[in-house]
């Protein structure tokens, strides 16, 4: 039911994708950067809360299920690609960037097959970690370098060496994750009939 507040919560955090992208492309700084992170912040404590609600208050849902990882992976595709046509991802940095991006869009791809033949792959504690070293890195990118100095090290500096961390992670869970998802998928071509797997 779409009144359920997880599935409120995720929605709103699809709102506020938009939002994010237009405070850094047409609200000056400092207050746009700010202000970015102020939401992104938003839509990530909504990113834990409605599925903590969904199994405390047992309201999870097919809709849920279908928003909830749709929402995570536009907000940060659209996070990604605006700090880079702002600059604030630039020369080899846009690797790391690319790198998460193409995992997100694999991962997706695997989860669509998996669920046609009702298999789920459970998230390793790595993956958690994984997500939770990106958000950071894309929350002080957000910021930039309006933020405070840390010793020597800057908001933007933070942000980039965690962007690398977290593609690092990426590589290693996308891997771990695409070779359990291709052993479903052998063992669905080995089970089907061969007049089925002709194309």
């Amino acid at each position: 039911m779409l009144t359920k507040l997880p599935n409120i919560l995720t929605l709103s955090r699809v709102v506020a994708i938009p939002v994010v992208v237009c405070l850094l492309l047409f609200v000056e700084d400092p207050v746009g950067s700010w202000a970015a992170f102020a939401v992104y912040t938003y839509a990530c404590l909504t990113d834990f809360f409605d599925g903590f609600i969904a199994r405390a208050w047992d309201q999870q849902s097919d809709l849920g299920r279908f928003l909830d990882p749709v929402a995570d992976k536009l907000l940060v595709a659209a996070i990604l690609l605006v700090l880079v046509g702002i600059d604030r991802i630039t020369g080899l940095t846009v690797v790391p960037a690319a790198v998460i991006l193409c995992r997100e869009i694999l991962v997706s791809g695997l989860r669509e097959f998996l669920a046609e033949i009702r298999v789920s792959i459970p998230v390793t504690a790595l993956a958690k970690w994984k997500t939770t070293i990106q958000m950071l890195a894309l929350g002080f990118l957000l910021v930039g370098s309006n933020g405070p100095l840390f010793g020597s090290i800057s908001t933007s500096q933070i942000g980039i060496y965690g962007l690398w961390a977290a593609a690092f992670l990426t590589l290693v869970t996308g891997l771990d994750y695409l070779l359990a998802g291709l052993r479903h998928v052998r063992k669905t071509d080995t089970a089907a009939p061969k007049s089925q797997l002709k194309t």
